[in-house]
């Protein structure tokens, strides 16, 4: 008997043992753990705890080059809930086509999310600094610090067994580089998001399978966190960037020149009457899509159905896969407006480059298929199209300066070539009118004069308009003149006044393709200016 009661003792004693120790636990240190951490000043603790707490202050307080941005931390905390079912909605259509794939292979019958959210806590910008570039870029590196209470249950069945991987507790520290580039008058405004990690991130989560934490297992915690920070390092750490295109290049807002378009409008045929007389006076309209530039017009051929002009034009070509040539046909009026007699177009897929190709186009009331009117004959316009590439950097044109200072081409091919030429005006600082100051800049370049829009009452006015100049041969010996000027509306004296200018000369734009300066202006006391300058050969 006194064998079986001390067993029954010890297997009554033992669990009402163990409660009662868990109990006083949950009463005495537990709850103390729970109680709000005490908070004192910087100044009033001790060097050792000083330094265990200076990883943990934010960078704003840290170094100066960071600003604090309390407000955008507050906007994202009020649309966590929002963005949390957003963020987790995309991931979950993503991963989609990525689990079918898996269907059927290695055993797997089916991958399925049974929980993902990212919590309740959002991340935390802990400070951010802005570059200030010369480059039409903005450049910013915020530090994000991530302690997110994040679940994510991912269940598959494999040959009818159910396995689940539980991801769970994940905290993220990054330090990225994030560019926007180029910036462009469409909105949002930039063209594409560049991303880059500046820093090793560190990376702490907790990962459970069928129910166990593999992390508690010894060696492998430490092993997974350095393994999956090296491996982000590897694809992510600057100078290696991940870019992401914003802007859609239709609108020619992403896309640089590429080549020029060479139009040859020959002749017309079998125009329609549309004068008392029996004849039309036409003329041809053109320009490439995409383009927001005037289009570009033929001289007008009086009285004629079957006119003749062999008139040469030239079309900067930044997308020669998705790009038309629009071509309209009108009759001339003295008074009232002209008349339509006929439109085609022409893709430049059609082209191959550095060969001519003659177009005889069935002239049409419209491009919509359905259009009634597109079935009366309105003769034919025969137009010949040439597309130039720009040359690689490899080719580029070279100047050579002799003893005296005068300027030599060297061609990569040997034979000299024209070209584009692109003024980009960004900004000026500084300029100050005696009368007024609405500051615009007028570009002059081989007698063809072009303006930005004028921007009122402001001493640093931002244009950020670029002008293009097609020429057959390299400007090697030709200056630019810009001229800052105000101008006054609704007076007519004293309405326009010099604020200084620059000339530029592009010798070292042939040369090396590019410029982008701070130049001062002349006659200006303390104005400046920033010109971005480049040259493509064709």
């Amino acid at each position: 008997m006194g064998l079986v009661g001390g067993v029954l003792g010890f297997c009554v004693c033992l669990p009402v043992g163990l409660a009662a120790a868990y109990f006083l636990y949950l009463r005495y240190f537990a709850a103390r753990r729970l109680q709000d951490p005490v908070i004192r000043p910087l100044r009033d603790l001790d060097s050792e705890t000083l330094q265990t707490t200076i990883p943990d202050i934010p960078l704003w307080v840290k170094s100066p080059d960071y600003e604090r941005i309390d407000w955008m931390n507050k906007f994202i905390f009020d649309m966590w809930p929002f963005l949390d079912k957003a963020i987790c909605n995309n991931i979950k259509r993503a991963m989609r086509p990525i689990f079918d794939q898996y269907d059927g292979q290695y055993g797997i019958e089916s991958i399925e999310f049974e929980e993902l959210t990212l919590g309740a806590l959002p991340p935390t910008f802990q400070g951010i600094k802005v570059y200030e570039m010369l480059e039409k870029v903005l450049v910013i590196e915020p530090v994000i610090r991530w302690a997110s209470i994040a679940n994510v249950i991912l269940n598959a069945k494999v040959h009818s067994f159910n396995v689940s991987v539980q991801l769970e507790d994940l905290h993220i520290m990054l330090t990225p580089r994030v560019t926007l580039k180029p910036l462009v008058p469409s909105f949002p405004c930039f063209a594409n998001l560049c991303v880059s990690l500046m820093e090793k991130p560190r990376i702490d989560f907790g990962l459970k399978l069928l129910g166990g934490d593999i992390m508690a297992i010894p060696g492998l915690y430490h092993y997974v966190q350095d393994q999956i920070s090296k491996q982000i390092s590897v694809l992510y750490h600057w100078p290696k960037v991940i870019q992401i295109p914003i802007l859609d290049g239709v609108s020619g807002a992403t896309k640089k020149p590429v080549g020029i378009l060479h139009v040859k409008v020959i002749r017309a045929l079998n125009l329609l009457k549309m004068d008392l007389l029996g004849k039309s006076d036409p003329y041809v309209k053109m320009r490439l899509s995409g383009e927001r530039l005037p289009s570009k017009k033929t001289s007008v051929k009086m009285r004629n159905l079957n006119p003749e002009w062999n008139e040469h034009f030239r079309f900067i070509v930044k997308d020669p896969n998705t790009q038309v040539l629009e071509l309209h046909m009108f009759d001339w009026e003295k008074v009232k407006m002209h008349d339509k007699l006929g439109m085609q177009v022409i893709p430049l897929r059609l082209l191959t480059p550095y060969e001519s190709k003659l177009f005889t186009l069935d002239l049409v009331r419209s491009m919509n298929p359905n259009d009634p009117h597109n079935k009366k004959n309105r003769g034919q316009l025969i137009v010949e199209l040439t597309f130039d590439p720009f040359r690689e950097d490899n080719s580029r044109t070279s100047v050579a300066l002799d003893g005296e200072g005068n300027a030599s081409i060297r061609e990569g091919n040997g034979e000299s070539s024209g070209g584009v030429l692109l003024v980009s005006v960004e900004n000026a600082e500084d300029v100050e009118g005696k009368q007024h100051t609405n500051p615009y800049a007028e570009v002059l370049f081989r007698g063809e004069r072009k303006k930005t829009k004028v921007i009122r009452k402001t001493r640093d006015p931002r244009w950020s308009e670029e002008f293009q100049f097609m020429v057959d041969e390299p400007p090697v010996e030709d200056k630019v003149h810009i001229e800052v000027k105000s101008k006054r509306r609704g007076l007519p004296f004293r309405n326009k006044e010099s604020l200084g200018h620059v000339n530029i000369n592009l010798v070292d734009v042939v040369n090396n393709g590019r410029i982008n300066e701070k130049y001062h202006l002349i006659n200006s006391r303390n104005g400046m200016i920033q010109v971005e300058i480049k040259w493509s050969t064709v």
